[in-house]
């Protein structure tokens, strides 16, 4: 009865993903990160990797509106039944994209591409007004240093041109719930006048090599035998602020078989 019951419930969390798939907040002393994200498709294979598209969505606030702290690092761990795939996918270098606008990048490296998004800054002058700032970003397959990077691409062309490009290195440890680490430190933005309140990201690329076709993002549902559906721990993150100030972040989600 207990199995047949629990079995039930995922099934019904499986056919109800959109709304288990909604932001998070975390945090606390006045700093608050709110965490979203989801992938698509949630029905999926038991025993096989299909491509799938991932999103991720964070926005960052203080609890009386104040400028947060700036953001020096982040890091993301995907589940290990995800897979980043990049054999034969083209590579690009963080010096072609370089003091680039989105359309120069894509030019250069629109065959590495695989995913984008948008976010939503602002830089403060002492005696004025918070300038808001709305860009563009891209991200494209990496590499250096013998290993895969993923290298995004970071376009804002008011108030004045400003062109960032963060290197995240990919890792994959052995064990643990997630099979992919994903890290990078963030530039001081504008002289550290700046802050980044709200970042959208969606990652998806699929793509022939060698007559075969590949997804650079795949995923499995390993529910057990007999079960219609499973619950995992999707993804997790930790942003790190200057001052010294770490919050933690994680994200739980489901999946039906096919």
């Amino acid at each position: 009865m207990r199995r047949t019951l629990l079995a039930a419930a995922l099934l019904c969390l499986a056919l109800g993903g959109a709304a288990v798939a909604r932001a998070e907040i975390f945090g606390g002393n006045g700093l608050f990160i709110k965490f979203g994200g989801g992938f698509a498709p949630h029905t999926l294979p038991r025993d096989r990797n299909v491509p799938v598209t991932v999103r991720l969505n964070t926005a960052i606030k203080t609890s009386d509106g104040s400028a947060p702290p700036r953001l020096r690092k982040i890091s993301f761990g995907v589940n290990r039944y995800g897979r980043i795939t990049t054999k034969g996918l083209p590579v690009c270098r963080a010096a072609e994209l370089e003091s680039t606008a989105s359309a120069t990048a894509l030019e250069r490296c629109k065959q590495a591409l695989v995913g984008h998004g948008g976010f939503d800054a602002s830089l403060e002058f002492h005696g004025r007004e918070p300038a808001p700032v709305h860009g563009r970003m891209l991200a494209f397959n990496g590499r250096a240093h013998g290993h895969s990077t993923v290298l995004l691409h970071v376009y804002a062309s008011t108030p004045a041109d400003i062109t960032i490009v963060l290197i995240f290195d990919v890792r994959h440890p052995k064990r643990g719930k997630f099979g992919t680490e994903l890290s990078t430190d963030i530039p001081r933005l504008a002289s550290d006048l700046g802050y980044v309140t709200d970042v959208s990201l969606v990652f998806e690329r699929r793509y022939r090599y060698r007559g075969r076709s590949y997804s650079f993002l795949s995923a499995r549902c390993a529910a057990p035998s007999g079960f219609p559906g499973a619950i995992f721990s999707f993804t997790r993150g930790t942003f790190s602020f200057s001052g010294g100030e770490r919050i933690h972040t994680s994200l739980t989600r489901n999946c039906r078989v096919r």
